[in-house]
């Protein structure tokens, strides 16, 4: 059995290339969920949902993000209303009560659908209401993530982080905003002075994320402070995470970052923007997947591959590393 932590874009680009290098039926996947909002009263949980759509064949690759060939149609006609009624487009934030109000899982992380600032196709729509309605009806949001799964035909155990909220908070220079209003709204424009794990001191990790991590795990190229960042703020996660063997795919090379923020937010919080940063982030790690390019050297075992991944083959090139640096470590 193995374990892979996923954020962002970077980890289900490398499960691309799993197939083959890791059986899927032996494969668990953590997803992040601090990065989770609730839009119009629909609970959004978009790292979830893009192993989730990749998983299923339907994810849209191009923009790693949403369901492939989606319509937008609510999504336009909600801009429309906004527009004709004069009201200004942009997050809108529910008020400080009301982020505590309603369902838990929710919790400061609450977001009118008004003009709603991050694009929700229609299919995908239906699946944040599916995983709502099923949430009002008493499930946990694990057992929702599974039922989910197995509708989309999943071969992997797909887990969220948590069944409690946990929400990313960036602290910058223009005051604090969700993750999605800094990264989707704000495209990583304001100074990150910190990240908050808000809830992270009530929530626990369920059983199921507990025994995943009793098996061999892969930290996949996911931003280290908002992808991985939320896990580690849980209680015992790190802790579990020293007693068993781990596998970290740097998405720097050198301090050249693939994709994403991770720069930006390493900085934010202190930790030098590169693969070194990475493995001061990460003193867990066992051994690292490094790029051919990158010369840092590293107090525990490397092995270096070619990790950009710009496609399966790519991807199951860096999975076949990943499992040459788990055989070295266990």
């Amino acid at each position: 059995m193995t374990t892979f932590l996923a954020g962002g874009t970077g980890t289900p680009k490398l499960l691309d290339g799993a197939p083959g290098v890791f059986d899927p039926s032996e494969t668990t996947v953590v997803a992040n969920t601090g990065d989770d909002v609730e839009l119009g009263g629909h609970l959004v949980c978009p790292d979830v949902d893009t192993v989730l759509f990749h998983g299923g064949g339907v994810l849209d690759t191009d923009r790693w993000w949403g369901i492939d060939g989606d319509t937008t149609e609510t999504d336009g006609e909600l801009h429309r209303l906004a527009a004709a009624a004069g009201v200004e487009s942009g997050p809108r934030y529910l008020s400080d009560e009301a982020q505590t109000a309603g369902r838990t899982i929710a919790r400061w992380r609450r977001f009118s659908g008004v003009a709603e600032f991050m694009e929700i196709g229609d299919r995908d729509r239906a699946v944040h209401i599916t995983r709502t309605s099923l949430l009002d009806e008493g499930r946990t949001l694990t057992e929702v993530t599974r039922t989910l799964a197995e509708a989309f035909g999943l071969e992997i155990d797909l887990l969220p982080m948590s069944d409690d909220p946990v929400a990313t908070i960036v602290h910058t220079d223009e005051g604090e905003m969700h993750f999605q209003e800094y990264w989707v709204h704000r495209r990583a424009d304001p100074a990150v002075e910190g990240v908050e794990f808000r809830g992270a001191d009530e929530a626990t990790e369920t059983e199921a994320v507990l025994d995943a991590l009793s098996d061999p795990v892969v930290v996949g190229p996911s931003n280290p402070v908002t992808s991985i960042g939320p896990m580690l703020s849980l209680p015992d996660f790190e802790a579990k995470l020293r007693e068993t063997p781990v596998v970290a795919v740097s998405p720097f090379v050198e301090d050249e970052v693939f994709s994403g923020p991770a720069a930006e937010l390493m900085r934010g919080v202190g930790y030098e923007a590169s693969t070194a940063g990475v493995a001061e982030a990460y003193p867990f790690a066992d051994a690292f997947v490094v790029d051919d390019e990158d010369g840092t050297e590293l107090d525990r075992p490397v092995v270096r591959t070619d990790t950009r991944i710009d496609g399966a083959e790519d991807a199951a090139r860096v999975c076949r590393a990943v499992r040459e640096a788990l055989e070295v470590v266990t």
